[in-house]
């Protein structure tokens, strides 16, 4: 087992009482990626100053709302609008229950017109119907996060969206591919299927999404989406830029190639590799 952390213990603790952001942000760091490192079941999301825990049910949630809106050409603030509209709506759960006829992840209503009961209980379907909304509202690119959010909602309690702004726009970045290796996820061998996987690639990313050269942005955006959604598929491995998330270690490690190319590989229902 890596001895790193424990090396710089004693300096993290003298940082954290001057600077404790920054000391969080540094142990985050060092164990996250070091071998051996045990990690509880979940997401965690590192983006900016934010550090955020994710149930598996909603890390994948917020990557299919994240893959929606760059399928449809939409920006980063619009996935910042939307996780933002979910967390106060559902915590993105897919809740099949709420206030009245409210359901999914938005609470959208089938009587308001939102859709039929069923398929707003689609996470992908529910996110092109708020998209759909939000494309309507003039001036949403450069509304602040919650005025954009109730403009689509019109909620009772509109302002509430604003609490949500960090943890929402934290999560944009690390599923956008904005900031490189910004989600991991650590969990056992689930029993999940890998029958739909390349279905839903195809559904939210595009039927090239893997195994073709891509941005730098855009490859993070993909290999971000099959970490969130790797416990639904039983993927095991994902590579991307040199770098390696596996089911075994729930983290990112460097794996750097003779030859690196642009593109980004996974591996579904076998042991992940730790080596």
């Amino acid at each position: 087992m890596s001895r790193r952390p424990s090396r710089w213990r004693g300096w993290l603790v003298f940082i954290g009482l001057l600077f404790p952001v920054t000391a969080a942000a540094a142990w985050f760091i060092l164990t996250s990626g070091a071998p051996g490192a045990q990690r509880p079941v979940g997401c965690t999301v590192a983006a900016g100053a934010g550090h955020y825990s994710l149930e598996l049910p909603q890390a994948a949630n917020a990557a299919t709302i994240a893959a929606v809106a760059a399928h449809l050409g939409l920006s980063d603030h619009a996935v910042s609008i939307a996780l933002a509209t979910a967390l106060q709506e559902s915590k993105l759960h897919n809740l099949p229950y709420g206030d009245r006829d409210s359901v999914g992840l938005f609470q959208q209503r089938p009587s308001q017109g939102w859709g039929p009961r069923e398929r707003l209980l689609e996470p992908h379907y529910a996110a092109s119907t708020f998209f759909a909304h939000l494309a309507q509202v003039p001036g949403w690119q450069t509304m602040p996060v919650a005025t954009a959010a109730q403009a689509v909602q019109r909620s009772a309690a509109g302002s509430a969206y604003a609490d949500w702004e960090p943890e929402a726009r934290a999560i944009a970045q690390a599923l956008t591919g904005e900031v490189p290796r910004g989600i991991a996820c650590a969990f056992g061998h689930t029993g999940s299927s890998v029958q739909g996987l390349t279905s839903a690639l195809a559904s939210d990313l595009g039927p090239r999404a893997t195994g073709v050269p891509a941005s730098s942005k855009q490859r993070w955006r993909v290999a971000s989406w099959l970490v969130a959604q790797a416990a639904q598929y039983d993927v095991v491995t994902v590579r991307c830029g040199g770098w390696q998330w596996t089911r075994a270690s729930g983290a990112w490690s460097l794996k750097p190639a003779r030859s690196p190319r642009p593109i980004v590989s996974y591996a579904v229902g076998a042991p992940a590799a730790t080596s």
